[in-house]
């Protein structure tokens, strides 16, 4: 299974890349909208795991081109903010299949990653 991580506070994201890369994922790790769109046209992802509000960059383009580049690609959005608590990110994301907060225990992220890549 191939992750890509999009998370703009390293810690964060090598927890969560250390916690999947001991359930077996092959993960790749970016902070920003850039090394996110290159990730997207050199490798095939089953996950993204993409924060919605990034230090720089858009999360919804990053989803937009993985619609568009890798459109068997899942995206969960996590975020730390209460913006599109509503669930309307799933009216604006094709490929949005969940949105937790990025507090979630890196366990159960995990338990979502698999759930969801094994939908394909």
């Amino acid at each position: 299974m191939q992750v890509l991580i999009v998370e703009s506070e390293p810690e964060l994201g090598r927890l969560w890349q250390r916690h999947l890369e001991r359930q077996g994922a092959l993960v790749t790790l970016v902070h920003d909208q850039e090394a996110a769109i290159l990730a997207l046209c050199r490798s095939d992802f089953e996950i993204i795991v993409l924060d919605l509000v990034l230090g720089d960059g858009s999360a919804l383009a990053i989803s937009d081109f993985a619609s568009y580049r890798r459109p068997e690609a899942r995206v969960i959005f996590v975020t730390n903010t209460s913006f599109f608590s509503d669930g309307s990110i799933f009216a604006h994301s094709a490929n949005a299949c969940a949105y937790v907060q990025s507090r979630t225990p890196p366990e159960d992220l995990a338990a979502m990653v698999e759930h969801y890549a094994t939908q394909r």
